[in-house]
């Protein structure tokens, strides 16, 4: 039987001339005007519809809508095309199990994962050897533009398994920035004490994850008597609404970076050397902002859920108008970089994940921001929303002290902050890692709702 090796199923140089990395990078996105760009995307978006039309999900979400493969002749005729969301593809595992219909395999060499699941049946994430690639060296030509070296080593503190986390930064890492990297992973893969050795005696520079697990390992730097003995200079994280100050406080003032990516796309957006907001590499990505009620288009620095297509995936798993739930906004005015890509603010939270509360909406998220920087707490927290048999809902939000916090005053400023009173209660430090689970999964858990909605 005859049929492609991963390599063989694309064109590695064709595709570093596509989406160069390093100095090339710079050197082709800096002095590119606005039209030039969006030219290439519109060639970009043209072959991607042509195979979207090959894949029965597409068929069946475009036909519902009264579109035929005319409708579209470019992108400008993107907002005639419906979005879609996780439910939508998990309606298509559950009809069409175990792997649904939005993928065209064929003969192709597969990359195949999951979503963690934790909210249900997990959702496979398949990607041809085009799409791979592109989506671990988008990954790595960022890291790079960040500052990552050949000379750096990377710990990491993204989980395995199923998910694809770890497996496609270690690759990203490994093949486009050369730098030497530690596969660490989480917690539960690797005790938190054994985390902080590896660090010391392997000299890591940069740590990459979830940078409420990287503060977490600060901590226990400390407690062993490890943190003189760590040269951290770089943490890539996910920031999202939290100020960078406390991560790089807690590990003695080496530089946190933010960036966005979720598993059906890979990495959306970056901050560059500047660090004055995250660019969407739109060479790669074409992003929308919606209206989370009308789903109209936002303006310039106002809110909207991302809506993400991926104009690189036309090989087996083409991404086309994927309703993010994250929520963002666009930055105005023009960069120091001269990069042409355009900036939005980072992750603020998700819509689908938004409490209203007396009319007031809340993103858990949120909190992380208005806390930091305190000494009297570690950062961690966890909100609960209850719903009494009046049908009024209420949100306690539990916080950890390290001793004297008023609890009087901590509601004050949360009431300030999101515009609404909420309850606040203190423990310990540590004490709310059996509800976040900050030590078992890459994103903690900041919302139990106990509403049965």
């Amino acid at each position: 039987m005859s049929f492609p090796t991963y390599f063989e199923a694309f064109d590695p140089h064709a595709m570093l001339e596509d989406y160069p990395v390093g100095e090339q990078f710079v050197a082709r996105y800096t002095p590119m005007s606005r039209d030039e760009l969006y030219a290439l995307q519109d060639k970009q978006f043209q072959k991607l519809m042509r195979r979207g039309w090959e894949i029965p999900f597409y068929q069946r979400l475009w036909g519902n809508a009264g579109i035929e493969p005319g409708d579209i002749a470019g992108l400008a005729d993107i907002t005639k095309l419906p979005v879609y969301d996780k439910s939508d593809l998990m309606a298509s595992v559950n009809d069409h199990p175990p792997y649904g219909d939005f993928d065209g395999r064929g003969d192709s060499p597969v990359v195949f994962h999951t979503t963690s699941g934790t909210t249900g049946r997990p959702q496979p994430l398949m990607f041809g050897p085009k799409g791979r690639e592109v989506t671990n060296l988008l990954v790595g030509r960022m890291y790079r533009w960040m500052g990552l070296g050949r000379d750096d080593v990377v710990q990491s503190v993204y989980g395995h398994g199923m998910i694809n986390g770890g497996h496609y930064i270690r690759e990203a890492v490994t093949k486009y920035t050369n730098s030497l990297f530690l596969s660490a992973g989480t917690g539960i893969e690797t005790r938190s004490i054994n985390q902080v050795s590896l660090m010391a005696d392997f000299g890591v520079t940069c740590m990459v994850g979830f940078v409420d697990y990287i503060r977490k390992l600060a901590d226990t730097a400390k407690s062993e008597e490890l943190l003189d003995k760590i040269n951290l200079k770089m943490i890539i994280g996910h920031l999202g609404t939290e100020d960078r100050s406390s991560t790089e406080a807690a590990w003695g003032g080496a530089k946190a970076y933010d960036w966005y990516g979720v598993g059906d796309t890979g990495s959306i957006a970056g901050e560059g050397p500047d660090r004055d907001g995250l660019y969407v590499w739109e060479d790669a990505q074409y992003l929308e902002l919606l209206d989370v009620d009308s789903g109209a288009p936002v303006a310039t620095g106002e809110t909207g859920d991302m809506v993400v297509t991926c104009l690189f995936k036309d090989d087996i798993a083409p991404c086309i108008r994927f309703n993010t739930h994250d929520i963002t906004e666009e930055l105005s005015g023009s960069n120091s970089t001269g990069m042409v890509f355009k900036r939005i603010s980072g992750f603020k939270g998700r819509s689908d994940n938004m409490v209203k509360l007396r009319g007031i909406n809340i993103f858990p998220h949120a909190i992380g921001a208005i806390i930091e920087g305190r000494d009297d707490l570690t950062g961690e927290y966890v909100c609960r929303v209850t719903r009494d048999e009046a049908g009024r809902d209420s949100m306690l939000v539990t916080l950890e002290s390290k001793g004297a916090s008023s609890e009087e005053e901590l509601a004050e400023l949360l009431r300030k902050g999101v515009g609404i009173e909420v309850g606040v209660a203190l423990v310990g430090p540590g004490e709310t890692a059996s509800d976040t689970q900050i030590d078992t999964r890459q994103k903690p858990i900041r919302l139990i709702d106990k509403r049965k909605l």
